[in-house]
């Protein structure tokens, strides 16, 4: 298969990248695959803004409510499930448009970075869970800094989740988690990525957009969700319920904070996520960026956007 392209919409919450992905899809030819590590999970539609059926405007759209809260999702797993799709969607002659705000996820799946064996219910994690408890995590450290000396000076004895990971892969592979990443980011990229970024002029911009959508994310029911999952058997400590938004509401739940609080909090972790989203973001030259001015001008973004991958070659 020579057509490996795919196009990229990226930018930090509340953007409008949902609008956009449809738009260009429809302009190109295309399907969209969601690259967003909450809106895989069923029953979180409100809190995690997914699109609905009107805003998807008949365009089909992947990995949204593909697994249970219940499970928790590795990058590996995401970048598996959604490389499927992508393929997919190129097998059939269409355009994949790859829209959402997860750049780890993203960067993974436009890469086709292979990840090392290992998970964490996998025996040799749970010999080395029982190594922890038994000898303690400084000498695992100890072990882990004779094979791989690059790795342990990056983690402190705190990191025990990674400590474990690094020790898994070198038992698992007998290669070190640096050599497998070294090997795996000299590798050229799977797909051949073109990206449009959205985000605002003025910052202020950004963090009034995104409070007017966690005002509207409360409107539509956002303490109903977190019920509804909890009724559905999910466990408060779940994964899912992490999520900016859900662990806000579930306080509200417990009657630890009034929703007027958790609204506040959810404005400010939203805002802050945003920054970071930027940041990650900055790092990717190749992102052709639009930026809004007060409010989103869709028609004149679209054209822009639209005259760009055009120019790259893409019809």
């Amino acid at each position: 298969m020579d057509d490996q392209r795919v196009i990229c919409v990226v930018g930090p919450t509340a953007t409008g990248k949902t609008k956009m992905g449809v738009a260009l899809a429809k302009r190109f030819g295309g399907e969209v695959v969601s690259v967003d590590s909450m809106q895989i999970y069923r029953g979180m539609t409100v809190g995690t803004a997914a699109p609905t059926e009107e805003e998807t405007e008949g365009v089909p759209h992947h990995m949204i409510a593909v697994a249970d809260p219940r499970e928790s999702w590795s990058v590996a797993k995401f970048t598996e499930q959604a490389d499927l799709c992508v393929q997919d969607i190129l097998r059939r002659g269409k355009r994949p448009v790859l829209v959402g705000g997860t750049g780890l996820y993203l960067d993974s799946l436009v890469s086709g970075r292979t990840f090392a064996p290992g998970h964490s219910s996998g025996e040799t994690r749970k010999r080395l869970q029982a190594e922890l408890a038994e000898r303690g995590v400084e000498e695992l450290y100890r072990e882990l800094m004779e094979i791989d000396p690059v790795c342990a000076e990056r983690l402190s004895l705190g990191d025990e989740k990674r400590i474990l990971r690094a020790l898994e892969v070198y038992r698992q592979t007998g290669e070190t988690i640096t050599e497998h990443d070294e090997r795996t980011r000299a590798l050229p990229p799977k797909y051949q990525a073109y990206y449009i970024g959205l985000t605002f002029l003025d910052r202020a911009d950004l963090y009034d957009r995104i409070d007017r959508r966690v005002d509207a994310m409360v409107e539509k029911g956002l303490l109903r969700e977190v019920e509804a999952l909890l009724q559905r058997g999910l466990p408060e400590d779940a994964t899912a319920l992490q999520a900016i938004g859900y662990k806000q509401f579930l306080s509200v739940r417990r009657g630890e904070a009034t929703t007027e609080e958790a609204v506040a909090e959810v404005k400010l972790r939203s805002r802050q996520y945003a920054k970071r989203q930027l940041t990650w973001l900055r790092r990717n030259e190749k992102i052709y960026w639009i930026k809004w001015e007060k409010q989103p001008n869709f028609p004149a973004g679209l054209q822009n956007a639209t005259n760009f991958l055009t120019a790259q070659g893409l019809g």
